[in-house]
């Protein structure tokens, strides 16, 4: 069985070597046990370089490594500035609204995603969330989104969007506006109480350098294709937005266990339309019972803002569903009246974030459970509207998949080779630059020995 979940307010409720025994003498020793070290902490290196960034372990949110640790005022007056480009890392308690100041100018259209991260054995329920909001400085909101856990009932890292549009009839002038935080209240004796850690990456986007189109496409390709039938590769995902692993179009397998949140970048050009399908793999034994939202599937655009998502329903048989057909990407797509058609507004990296709830290792055991991502791109690319400056950060709607911001490089196998190159010559370097001091020491040391022995 499949199911859809979603709520109104504009979106769902979504090594060490071992020493040495053999001693070579004290001018040899030092250089010769260097070497052999080297030599031997080489595999583990190549295995840290293949290895995507994760958190500290499977449940776990990776936080970006660069974020600041700022408090949350609980009001105006004494809320922290943020600075687009830059990534935040906060608390948000279980009462009371967080404030946080914006500094925005008048033609620029400002984007302040929030990714709340409650503890993994907390307890909530399908109301369970966050709000988030943009205020201007007399208390007007520009714009509101909630982010909820839904019926999967499963603590996991939950996004929801706060937005200034400068082309709006309000919050169109340029000064201070108010990030404002809270809690969706759900009145549930069963959620956990406690603070959330949060992650917040504010970004801009400039304003065009000419007019452009003000009605969004009333056409476009809607029908599913054909699934991709090809061999799958492997791809581990990454374990938040920052350490997201970047995937082009093909069929991808992972690993997956229960509580975990597996995140994949996708880059998506102007133009270009994206689909993506999820299947859960069977669990390979006599499995009894069923769980109503077992494994969820979410896209995000590039500024973290919610698409689309999908839930699976499980009784440890393989299932399989997809997103809904996307329009093309397309700037005009702001102004639709669909929230799916309105999101994909920019190209950049989309974000398919994998979630395997709880509840499903109560019933069919820890795993882990096989995944595979089916992600096609159509359409034709085009060069996009022509913008009057740089978003911040610079490149967010660059759909390259090169950018640094969007994880590591093309699936598992590609990663290892890349790692294996880097190996080769970072450390395959080093490793011969100490053997070649040990070679010239060794024969240093021999002609000394030349050197003391009597003459005949």
């Amino acid at each position: 069985m499949i199911r859809r979940w979603r709520t109104t307010a504009g979106r769902r409720g979504t090594g060490r070597a071992a020493p040495l025994g053999v001693r070579r003498g004290a001018a040899l020793g030092v250089p010769f046990a260097a070497a052999l070290a080297l030599a031997a902490l080489l595999p583990a290196t190549l295995v840290s370089l293949a290895s995507p960034a994760r958190a500290d372990d499977g449940s776990r949110y990776a936080f970006a490594p660069d974020a600041r640790t700022v408090t949350g005022a609980k009001n105006t007056a004494d809320a922290v500035p943020l600075e687009p480009g830059e990534t935040y890392r906060s608390s948000l308690p279980d009462k009371g609204k967080l404030y946080f100041r914006l500094e925005l100018a008048a033609a620029t259209d400002a984007y302040v995603p929030v990714t709340a991260v409650p503890p993994p054995d907390a307890t909530v329920s399908a109301s369970d969330g966050i709000t988030v909001s943009v205020e201007d400085a007399n208390g007007i909101s520009c714009h509101y989104d909630s982010a909820r856990f839904g019926a999967g009932l499963s603590p996991r890292p939950i996004t929801a969007l706060g937005r200034r549009e400068a082309g709006g009839t309000l919050c169109k002038d340029a000064g201070t506006y108010y990030l404002v935080v809270e809690r969706a209240v759900s009145g549930s004796r069963t959620t956990t109480p406690g603070s959330w850690d949060l992650e917040i990456a504010p970004a801009t986007e400039p304003a065009l350098a000419g007019t452009g189109a003000t009605t969004a496409p009333e056409t476009w390709n809607s029908a599913s294709p054909e699934p991709l039938t090809e061999d799958p590769h492997r791809a581990t995902g990454g374990a938040g937005f920052s350490t997201a692993r970047t995937l082009d179009q093909g069929v991808w397998q992972t690993d997956i266990t229960p509580g975990q949140t597996l995140y994949y970048a996708i880059p998506v050009a102007w133009g270009r339309q994206l689909h993506a399908t999820v299947d859960l793999g069977s669990t390979g034994g006599d499995a009894h019972g069923y769980v109503n939202v077992a494994l969820n599937l979410s896209l995000y655009n590039p500024v973290r803002g919610y698409v689309d998502d999908v839930s699976l329903g499980y009784d440890g048989t393989q299932k399989s569903s997809s997103l809904d057909p996307l329009p093309p990407v397309a700037y005009a797509n702001r102004y639709a009246v669909s929230g799916e058609q309105n999101a994909v507004r920019f190209a950049g990296a989309y974000y398919l974030v994998v979630h395997l709830t709880g509840q499903t290792a109560d019933t069919f055991g820890p795993g882990p459970y096989g995944v595979t991502l089916r992600v096609r791109l159509d359409g034709t690319p085009n060069s996009g509207p022509e913008y009057a400056g740089s978003s911040v950060p610079k490149g967010l709607f660059d759909a390259s998949s090169d950018q640094g911001s969007l994880g590591t490089t093309t699936g598992d196998d590609h990663t290892a080779m890349r790692a294996l190159a880097v190996a080769g010559i970072g450390t395959g370097t080093a490793l011969l630059l100490v053997l070649g001091v040990w070679t010239l020491t060794a024969r240093r040391a021999q002609i000394r020995v030349n050197a003391q022995k009597p003459t005949a």
